[in-house]
């Protein structure tokens, strides 16, 4: 895992600024900004109110584990060639979802890359509320950050166990204030949770990702607003990057 010693442009993620990056291609032309959800992220961590909050000591194994989930994320997202990915070994890499088989980095990105790999679904196509096989990346992302304008925030509950093998709790939460597939904004928390396994080689790069979690638990908040007409819907005003990711 990445060391404090690199410049990482962000109180959380790696790689984004300084000369490692000059040559960086991003997908949309620039680094992109996490103001946004990292507002929403320091206010709405768990027990934010009270005096047990989640909030890692600097160095610590947490600390480290949550700091590599948000730059890999970051990296998946917005870097677009293989050469710039630095938190992951693109040629050994692979993923899986809720016990699936493992996928490589060209496997994934025909899913559509973004969204579309974390919301894989054996449901029948007539009842797929979000249906990835008809996403694209930009499609998929656009829809997620129109439904979440302050972002979708992600922090780290508990590290099972470190490095080579890391096991740990999340939870992801955004508050839906834009509509989302012809539902209108509730305004509401939308949250989940769930576990992932991160195998690190000798390098301290990822080569593995296993998530365990319920895409029900997401996209049923997002379905209780009430339906809107096509014409009604608005989407989110174009960015040059999509900043609000997590």
């Amino acid at each position: 895992m990445a060391s404090s010693g690199i410049d990482k442009g962000d109180d959380y993620r790696y790689y984004l600024h300084g000369e490692g990056e000059k040559n960086t291609k991003w997908r949309y032309g620039s680094p992109p900004n996490y103001e946004v959800v990292n507002k929403l992220f320091h206010e709405g961590r768990t027990k934010v109110l009270q005096l047990s909050l989640y909030i890692w000591p600097p160095g610590s194994l947490e600390e480290r584990v949550q700091n590599l989930v948000k730059t890999w994320e970051m990296e998946l997202f917005h870097k677009t060639s293989d050469a710039d990915y630095k938190s992951f070994d693109s040629s050994n890499y692979t993923f899986s979802l809720n016990g699936r088989k493992g996928i490589s980095l060209a496997e994934k990105r025909k899913l559509g890359g973004g969204y579309n790999s974390l919301l894989q679904t054996s449901l029948p196509t007539e009842f797929r509320c979000y249906n990835p096989a008809e996403e694209t990346v930009d499609s998929s992302h656009r829809a997620f950050t129109t439904a979440f304008p302050r972002g979708f925030a992600v922090e780290i509950l508990h590290v099972y166990s470190g490095p080579p093998e890391i096991v740990y709790k999340f939870r992801h939460w955004g508050y839906m204030e834009g509509p989302f597939k012809g539902h209108a904004p509730t305004g509401e928390l939308v949250e989940l949770f769930g576990m992932a396994v991160f195998k690190l080689n000798e390098s301290e790069k990822v080569v593995s990702v296993e998530f365990f979690f319920d895409r029900g638990e997401l996209l049923g908040g997002l379905l209780k607003g009430a339906s809107l007409d096509s014409s009604h819907e608005q989407v989110a005003p174009t960015c040059p990057y999509l900043r609000n990711t997590g």
